[in-house]
């Protein structure tokens, strides 16, 4: 299965309180801070819920 690399790049101040959670449960934490994920479709959700507070690429 493919795998995801997300980066925070945008801060979450002043985001919607369920936005600052889905950046929280896909593990960011700082920005420019990157993760690796399966890709699956509850990821895809989450990335489509913050998709212009992050970046992601096919690994």
């Amino acid at each position: 299965m493919a795998k995801l690399a997300i980066t925070l790049k945008k801060s979450v101040i002043g985001s919607k309180p369920a936005q600052r959670k889905t950046v929280e449960a896909l593990g960011l934490r700082k920005t420019n801070q990157t993760v690796e994920h399966e890709d699956n479709a509850a990821i895809r959700g989450m990335i489509n819920t913050v998709n212009h507070l992050v970046t992601v690429e096919e690994i």
